[in-house]
């Protein structure tokens, strides 16, 4: 628990002064977050096989091109470039044939490649926009997040009892994560109606509140299944006592995706 105090600690000092600046310097700081999310993402499967070293470059540099995509945007807009998308998929297909060996690379390694690029830059693409648009707005969200994991843990090694995905998160109970939504929508609303929108609804507040606390805790359950699935207890041991990249970011990731979704209610 010392060590996992104090790596809570280390990470804070590190990730505040990034959020306080903003601008490029938090953008830089989350294309290099991305670049540690993409890597843990490919180790965790390369312990089934190793991608050839070409497409791991690829895959690097596009996730550092979407992560720092429209940095200076304040609006939750995303627009298409079919170039773009033309270039990844000639950029993780086109190799199949060159390779031209399935038993180093195929087709479910270049879907695979695809789907992890997208979905790491453009979430880690987010968290930035979400920071450009109000510092507040992505405190009220690592408020959610943070407050829920760090409760549910307490909650559930003091009174939890009754697993609730014993095959994919062993330690998780339903009684630590009532305590995390508890204490992490109290919290984050009362953030909220203080120094975002006081005169917004307090009942529709606690409610949307509640349900991104929800869905953090279902994002953690999420990238949990892929640990199982490929036989993993954390994706690394980048923050001793908490894993790697994406086991902190796991729940802030949905939680953003869903805050895009859902911001017009509040």
């Amino acid at each position: 628990m010392k060590k996992r105090v104090l790596s809570a600690i280390i990470m804070v000092a590190i990730f505040v002064p990034f959020l306080i600046v903003g601008g490029k310097a938090f953008a830089v700081f989350m294309a290099i977050l991305s670049v540690g999310g993409l890597y843990e993402l490919i180790h965790v499967r390369e312990d089934k096989k190793e991608f050839p070293y070409i497409v791991k470059l690829f895959a690097y540099m596009i996730v550092i091109f979407f992560t720092t995509r429209n940095i200076n945007s304040i609006t939750f807009e995303f627009n298409l470039d079919y170039r773009v998308m033309s270039l990844i998929l000639f950029a993780f297909l086109s190799p199949i044939v060159f390779i031209n060996n399935n038993k180093k690379y195929n087709l479910n390694d270049a879907l695979f490649l695809v789907g992890a690029v997208l979905f790491i830059g453009l979430s880690f693409n987010l968290i930035t926009i979400v920071r450009n648009f109000d510092i507040t707005y992505i405190i009220y969200l690592l408020l959610i997040t943070t407050i829920t994991d760090t409760f549910a843990l307490f909650t559930g090694m003091l009174v939890g009892k009754r697993k609730i995905a014993p095959l994919i998160s062993p330690n998780k109970t339903l009684e630590g994560c009532l305590g995390g939504l508890i204490m992490g929508t109290f919290v984050a609303t009362t953030f909220y109606m203080t120094l975002i929108n006081p005169k917004t609804s307090l009942v529709l507040v606690i409610l949307v509140t509640a349900l991104f606390s929800v869905i953090g805790q279902v994002g953690d359950l999420i990238f949990s299944a892929i640990k199982r699935y490929y036989d993993k207890k954390d994706f690394s041991n980048l923050i001793p006592g908490h894993g790697g990249i994406l086991d902190r970011f796991d729940s802030l990731i949905f939680v953003v995706l869903a805050f895009v979704l859902l911001m017009g209610l509040i």
